[in-house]
């Protein structure tokens, strides 16, 4: 899904800085409810779309429930 925004532009829009965007888009910072639900909001999309692709216990008995999303995504290479 493309919204055709700039980090800077969705990190103005929700409150953040273009550093903080980048880092929730590499995995390396895993946003607080409110801040994915104001990315999601601004995307036009959920947060269940924007971060499915976590793995999770419920989705992934083996994960670690307390990886961040880089850190899981890791774990997950080579499966």
């Amino acid at each position: 899904m493309a919204a055709e925004l700039t980090q800077a532009e969705l990190a103005t829009s929700v409150g953040v800085t273009r550093q903080t965007v980048a880092a929730v888009e590499a995995g390396d910072y895993a946003p607080s409810v409110y801040l994915a639900l104001a990315i999601a909001r601004r995307l036009g999309s959920t947060v269940e779309d924007l971060f499915a692709a976590v793995p999770t216990p419920e989705t992934n008995p083996t994960a670690d429930p307390v990886a961040t999303p880089k850190e899981a995504s890791a774990a997950t290479k080579g499966r």
